[in-house]
């Protein structure tokens, strides 16, 4: 054999394992801002578990938990410019991006499992028409469990609340603190507890599974179960990074996603009871929201879903009497 004929040949076997190699050498990296125990991230893991299994080594995917990767506010930017392939946000933590993206932090829209269904269904196509714009696809959504207030005294009414510095975590919870009179501050989850021992912060709105995350009894003596909203955490993928894996493997990605979007609603309500049970264990009293405080919280949420309308504009008036029938 000459060795021109020997090189050619070599060539060619270089050739066919070509393709091999590259399916092999996907790697992807994935962002959360949450931490490992949080049933969002262990649903995460399952949802990748079940990825990489399916593409048979030709995609691995990196979790990076409690934002050791990029800071929540990062993630978003972080998957479109290629940072990360994947991410999680806080959906509601962009609504000064777009109202779109709050909707479901609304204060008392949404107050029951049903009811974030509906909001959820009637907002996705809005939220996937933004998301492709910006080179993202959404994968799923699964919300919190309802949320409470954290604080040091009981609640008696929403004039409790008044000349309080509270937590706060997107544009509407700021919004809800200043019309209950309290001061708001904004603190990313992992703040949370310096946010507490420094005196930043002094109360809260948010869920038992964030309460139990941060370990709210070290530095509350209370919680208040309200309702209050049902928001969601995104789970999206570069559209570009996404087109980039073979059709079988892109096929994979969307079954595992519908899988842990029902297998992470399920999660959501158990872990409204489980958690709550924990702040209960650790010490803190669960009490129960008033009249008073219902009525105080109901005027308020009345006030703010006007102002989210105004500011969505006519789409967002059809997004809101849609869900208001749907409802009805």
């Amino acid at each position: 054999m000459t060795l021109h004929r020997r090189a050619l040949l070599s060539a060619t076997g270089l050739a066919t394992l070509a393709p091999a190699a590259a399916r092999a050498q996907a790697r992807w990296q994935m962002a959360t801002p949450y931490a490992d125990g949080n049933f969002h991230t262990r649903n995460i893991r399952a949802f990748v578990q079940e990825i990489e299994q399916a593409a048979g080594g030709r995609l691995s995917i990196q979790v990076h938990s409690n934002g050791s990767l990029l800071r929540m506010p990062e993630i978003k930017r972080g998957v479109q410019t290629g940072q990360a392939q994947m991410g999680e946000i806080l959906l509601s933590a962009y609504g000064n991006e777009d109202p779109f993206f709050e909707v479901d932090s609304v204060p008392m829209l949404v107050t029951s499992t049903d009811m974030a269904r509906k909001l959820a269904e009637l907002q996705k196509p809005y939220v996937e028409a933004r998301f492709q714009r910006q080179g993202l696809s959404l994968l799923y959504w699964v919300p919190w469990p309802p949320s409470g207030l954290y604080t040091n005294v009981p609640v008696e009414s929403v004039e409790t609340l008044r000349g309080t510095k509270m937590r706060t975590f997107n544009a509407l919870t700021n919004r809800f603190a200043t019309l209950c009179g309290a001061t708001p501050t904004l603190v990313q989850q992992a703040e949370v507890p310096q946010a507490f021992a420094t005196g930043v912060v002094n109360a809260m709105v948010t869920s038992a599974a964030t309460g139990v995350d941060v370990q709210a009894w070290d530095f509350c003596r209370h919680f208040t179960p309200i309702g209050f909203t049902r928001t969601k955490n995104a789970i999206f993928v570069q559209t570009r990074a996404l087109q980039s894996l073979p059709a079988d493997v892109q096929a994979a990605i969307r079954t595992a996603a519908a899988a842990a979007e029902a297998r992470g609603w399920e999660a959501s309500d158990t872990e409204t009871v489980n958690q709550q049970n924990i702040l209960q264990q650790r010490g803190m009293t669960i009490g129960t929201a008033s009249p008073a405080l219902m009525q105080g919280l109901m005027r308020i949420g009345a006030i703010q879903a006007d102002e989210w309308v105004a500011k969505a504009g006519d789409e967002g008036k059809r997004l809101i009497d849609a869900y208001r029938t749907a409802i009805a």
